[in-house]
């Protein structure tokens, strides 16, 4: 995919839970799902190519419909299986107003034509399959992905705290052990936690969003370990200026060239020695940070929905 739009299109095969239904209705429940699935995903492209040709510079919804999927996921909690992609309940308050959801009601707006194109589609899955779209599309690896989620009608199941993960807490010591609270929370280990931030490969912060400005990458609409290469061969300082003025927003850092971002929680994965050994492995091996990236994406995407992804295609059962 190159900067301005996303290639031709590539069919992921769902998959469905296999239940005691006949070989028939399965295969035509599967069939029609694919062609349905087929069809949001040429909207989805059709969508992020126009708007990154109205934009012009570069930039695209890719990355942002990323950060929408890994957000509407990112509440669960495994102690009790609050929270997660099923409900979509980011719609409504409290998760609307949470800090770390600014300006994530833009990405859900331009996908309202979306839904009203396929109003059988529920808004948590068209979220988090807007994520699997833009990773596959943007060169990435592919998702195993199923439909299945259940919108609530209201924000009332949501916790008032916002669980999502912060971006700077202070100090390395206090933002790593944020990081890592939040991700056990949801049931990931430091390296599933590693190979998911790996998708800052893509997109850039907004300082009318997050407060944050700048790509974490040059090609930031391209997926790819150049997130991590960059994190251990770069030499990143702390942002004091910005087109000639001091500085006023959180603490971030900046490569040489002012041009490329690092936040705090970035920085953390090569401070710490555990997690740094990730960064090392992903940096160096592509293939390898596809494949553990395909696998937690997933796994978060599934996150307290009723279905879950399976290995191999429901053909392959017989």
């Amino acid at each position: 995919m190159n900067a301005a739009r996303i290639t031709a299109m590539r069919m992921a095969a769902p998959a469905a839970a296999i239940t005691g239904a006949s070989l028939y209705s399965i295969q035509d429940a599967h069939a029609k799902e694919a062609v349905e699935l087929d069809k949001v995903r040429a909207s989805i492209v059709n969508l992020v190519d126009a708007n990154a040709e109205k934009r012009g510079d570069g930039t695209s919804l890719a990355g942002t419909f990323i950060r929408l999927a890994w957000h509407a996921c990112g509440t669960y909690d495994k102690k009790d299986g609050s929270g997660g992609s099923n409900g979509a309940r980011m719609r409504f308050k409290p998760e609307a107003s949470y800090g770390n959801n600014a300006g994530l009601d833009m990405a859900r707006s331009v996908l309202e034509p979306i839904k009203k194109e396929f109003p059988d589609l529920s808004y948590a899955d068209l979220y988090t399959y807007a994520g699997v779209v833009a990773v596959e599309e943007a060169g990435g690896p592919k998702i195993p992905f199923s439909l299945g989620r259940v919108d609530e009608l209201d924000g009332g199941r949501s916790d008032i705290n916002d669980r999502l993960p912060n971006a700077h807490m202070g100090s390395f010591k206090n933002v790593t052990e944020h990081i890592r609270f939040v991700f056990s929370r949801m049931g990931f280990t430091d390296q599933e936690m590693v190979a998911l931030l790996g998708a800052h490969a893509m997109g850039r912060c907004h300082t009318d969003r997050s407060g944050f400005w700048g790509p974490w990458t040059n090609a930031e609409t391209t997926f790819s370990n150049e997130y991590f290469r960059l994190l251990l061969e770069e030499r990143w300082s702390p942002k004091t200026t910005h087109e000639g003025k001091p500085w006023e927003g959180p603490d971030q850092f900046e490569d040489s060239t002012g041009k490329l971002m690092m936040l705090q929680s970035d920085m953390a994965l090569i401070a710490d020695p555990a997690l740094k050994k990730w960064v090392e492995i992903y940096a160096k091996d592509e293939d390898r940070f596809f494949k553990d990236f395909a696998t937690a994406f997933s796994k978060l995407l599934h996150l307290g929905a009723p279905v879950s992804p399976i290995a191999k295609p429901w053909y392959q059962f017989w």
